[in-house]
């Protein structure tokens, strides 16, 4: 059982934690520190708070425009840790000239840099747009707790976006950890980036 939490025992009662949270409202978190507990301190702090889905969205659109305006897809991504946020990105693949890219790749690195941990066990990954495979994949592989999305793959599909129509959900139910996917955040607000 402790693969299935990227085998570090003490998050698998961090997750089954905000398993349990989630029902009760998904903008509600459980965060433990655990700089705290390393190396021999003799408590760690733990917490639960709100997490105001649409404000980490907003910043997310920001992103997305600011693609826009660069000359990208127009994609936006936001990491997010409790209410701080750790990264936060947009597309930059036709910018750059590397389609690996995405805002969500860009977002994540960036939390992995702000950490100095690439295990994100606690953090919500929020997008404008449902995640690729790809960064649905990095997502699990990074140890996030939850991914945040605004308007759905088949919703850009049917708008002429070129997609893999495979869903965050999808990858979540097959993957080695729990990850939570949360879909229609500010969908209508994020469905404008793509019109």
């Amino acid at each position: 059982m402790t693969a299935r939490y990227g085998g570090y025992p003490e998050r698998k009662i961090e997750k089954s934690t905000q398993a349990f949270l989630s029902q009760l409202d998904p903008q509600l978190r459980f965060l433990r520190s655990y700089q705290e507990i390393r190396p021999r301190a003799p408590h760690c702090r733990e917490m639960i708070l709100r997490v105001e889905f649409d404000a980490m969205m907003r910043l997310a659109l920001a992103e997305g425009w600011a693609s826009r305006q660069e000359g990208n897809k127009g994609y936006g991504a936001v990491v997010a840790l409790g209410s701080r946020v750790v990264g936060c990105a947009h597309d930059t693949a036709v910018s750059r000239r590397d389609p690996s890219l995405h805002a969500e790749l860009n977002a994540i690195r960036q939390a992995v840099l702000t950490l100095g941990d690439d295990n994100l066990s606690g953090a919500i990954l929020f997008s404008t747009c449902e995640r690729c495979p790809m960064c649905s994949s990095l997502a699990v592989w990074a140890n996030l707790t939850a991914i945040v999305y605004g308007i759905s793959i088949e919703e850009t599909a049917r708008l002429g976006k070129l997609r893999i129509h495979v869903s965050a959900a999808e990858i979540s139910e097959r993957s080695p950890v729990m990850l939570e996917v949360i879909g229609g955040a500010l969908r209508e607000e994020c469905r404008a980036l793509y019109v």
